[in-house]
């Protein structure tokens, strides 16, 4: 498990380095072609790991309801975001990875749900959804290199 950890905690660092280094106009623009922003994909990234990992095991997630609303799957964004709920965004991506190790450790992740994600992948426990975590994060970090090419 460490290693699926590590991998989270690379994604997430270079997720914090797109958020450090491009301008809060760049980090709401969404270019012609594309469905959402820079900061959509990271923030989406957060929502559904807690989703994944916290809500299929019936415990409470860290996020708010309306983060929760505005970042999940098949939303976009309505507006452009602030300052500081970059800011807020930035400090989620390693509360949460931190906390979710602290609650693996404890054996928080008792029951779970199954369930198979839009691409067929059947997740039927906490690693399997641990693991597919680092697959989607490496899909959007996908996104956000093709977004950047044209900020």
């Amino acid at each position: 498990m460490q290693q699926i950890f590590n991998i989270t905690y690379t994604s997430r660092t270079a997720l914090s380095q797109f958020l450090e280094k491009y301008t809060l106009e760049q980090l709401n623009k969404i270019p012609e072609g594309f469905s959402n922003n820079l900061i959509w994909n990271i923030a989406h990234v957060v929502v559904t790991q807690q989703r994944l990992v916290y809500k299929l095991s019936g415990l409470p997630v860290m996020i708010s309801d309306e983060m929760e609303a505005k970042y999940e799957k098949g939303s976009r964004p309505e507006q452009d975001v602030s300052q500081a709920e970059v800011d807020e965004i930035k400090s989620l991506l390693f509360k949460t990875h931190d906390q979710t190790i602290a609650d693996y450790e404890n054996g928080s992740f008792q029951d779970f749900k199954e369930f198979t994600t839009s691409t067929g992948f059947t997740i039927k426990n906490v690693e399997d959804a641990l693991s597919f975590n680092n697959f989607h994060e490496a899909l959007h970090i996908g996104v956000i290199m093709s977004i950047r090419k044209f900020l």
